[in-house]
């Protein structure tokens, strides 16, 4: 078997759904009284973060995912995209960097204030090879808070997509690109402010999609000589209802070309809406099938990509879980605040001076491996906890991060506090040595046993109300098959 062309474009794509899955007949029912218009939308499930995770947490799943499919891939940058960062001064994508282990010369940064800033990052990256020797992770993740009772609460999800380019076995190159600017308010949220504010339906339709976005999809598909009948998978995140199918008709694009946007079990992903549909068409996609990706907002930006004879690598996202509790969503979100009692009454301020000290510990999961015996260990020390070995000074920097692993105990404890009851937690074991008491997340209480195979995820470990901050751990959860 030869292999694949080494050429410049897209390597790997990936997206990541949170494990709960919120029923949109029970957040109706808690809305009819007084919005009893939301029935058309209360079809189906969206996808919600746990307590403990955000933006952050979100992406760094997604990258974990594509850096597995791409092993031998080290990027030197990567940008987050988002519109809703945890951090409004203080640099999210070094968060996802640090929890990954990059290399300290990475080089990161933050995009946001737009739901087109990821597609915008990767039209820049794509016709740029020569400025890109190396490859570039570009990742997009949202957790957007919608007014509760409103139809934009129905449609969104939550969720993470990230794309990797540079030069290798592509699965698919760039054709043509075309961007336009247009300070079209559809929706906005002003700073501070917690829920978007957006217009009227058929106004952003007409003048905005209809006009502006298809202007700049017919000018893309002129530059390149292509037909709009040529186009394979048409992909546009719009959480308009039948907004693609319009857009399709318009152009003259095969409705058949239309890319699933999962808007029935997930949801809109919003600024990672773009990144995740076209993970989706690039997996359906044939030996050279061609891509159209649109996206709008304050402007578009429409990409054309060929889809190459390279397999997509890595794994589709499992089904999730079923979740019937709206309140339990509000609560998450902080939408709802409960008395939780005395046992939540905590400060949990943050040594910054400690973090940093302790930083890679705590974002990498590193221990230490003896250079002596091999024991691993976790926290590092000086000395070898092996007592056949108590070597000094002998150890290595060892990630536990990825390493297969096992519950060996487990409890679940309805009396202390945790946003999400009961608090679980139990001993885990490493595969190749070291043993660690940690925090079980997303696991039902009849889910664990000594035995279950887990895996590590970045997620939060506790807020800072009084000060706004947030700090970040591993967690175990159950090893599940993705679909």
């Amino acid at each position: 078997m030869s292999r694949p062309e080494i050429e410049f474009g897209v390597l790997a794509t990936s997206r990541y759904v949170p494990h709960l899955r919120l029923d949109r007949g029970e957040m109706f029912k808690q809305h009819r009284w007084m919005a009893p218009g939301l029935k058309s939308l209360a079809k189906g499930s969206r996808a919600i973060a746990n307590w403990d995770e955000d933006v952050v947490t979100m992406a760094v799943e997604t990258a974990r995912s594509l850096l597995k499919s791409l092993p031998e891939a080290r990027p030197d940058q990567l940008t987050l995209a988002s519109t809703t960062l945890p951090f409004a001064e203080r640099i999210n994508a070094g968060i996802v960097a640090s929890a990954l282990g990059l290399a300290q010369d990475t080089v990161v940064r933050d995009v946001t204030s737009s739901s087109r800033a990821a597609c915008t990052e990767l039209i820049a990256t794509l016709k740029c090879p020569a400025a890109n020797d190396k490859p570039v992770l570009l990742l997009a993740s949202e957790r957007r808070l919608m007014r509760p009772a409103s139809a934009q609460e129905m449609i969104a999800g939550d969720g993470a997509a990230g794309v990797v380019v540079g030069k290798g076995a592509a699965i698919a190159t760039l054709v043509a690109s075309h961007s336009v600017r247009a300070d079209f308010v559809d929706h906005f949220r002003q700073t501070g402010e917690t829920y978007d504010y957006g217009w009227e339906e058929r106004w952003v339709r007409d003048e905005g999609y209809m006009k502006i976005a298809g202007a700049a999809i017919k000018e893309c598909l002129t530059q390149s000589g292509t037909k709009p009948a040529d186009v394979n998978h048409f992909v546009m995140p719009a959480a308009l209802p039948r907004i693609n199918e319009a857009m399709a008709k318009r152009l003259g694009i095969d409705p058949g070309a239309l890319t699933s946007t999962h808007g029935d079990t997930v949801g809109d992903l919003g600024g990672a809406q773009g990144f995740a549909m076209l993970d989706t068409a690039l997996r359906a996609a044939a030996p050279g099938a061609l891509i159209l990706l649109v996206a709008f907002g304050s402007g578009c930006d429409v990409l054309l990509l060929r889809r190459t004879a390279v397999p997509c690598p890595g794994s589709l996202p499992g089904a999730g879980a079923p979740e019937t509790s709206y309140l339990k969503y509000l609560s998450f979100t902080c939408q709802l605040p409960l008395e939780w009692g005395m046992r939540s009454e905590m400060d949990n301020k943050t040594a910054l001076t400690a973090a940093w000290r302790e930083h890679e510990r705590v974002a990498h999961f590193d221990g230490g491996r003896c250079r002596t015996c091999g024991t691993v260990q976790f926290p590092s020390t000086r000395t070898c906890v092996n007592p056949d070995c108590n070597a000094q000074d002998s150890q290595d920097p060892f990630s536990l991060a990825d390493m297969p692993a096992h519950a060996l105990s487990y409890t679940s404890d309805f009396l202390a506090y945790t946003p999400h009851p009961p608090f679980q937690f139990g001993h885990i074991d490493f595969e190749g040595g070291g043993r660690v008491l940690m925090e079980f997340t997303d696991t039902a209480p009849d889910e664990l046993h000594s035995g279950l195979p887990v895996r590590m995820v970045f997620r939060i470990k506790e807020f800072d109300p009084k000060r706004g901050f947030r700090r970040y751990f591993w967690k175990a959860t159950p090893v599940r098959n993705p679909t």
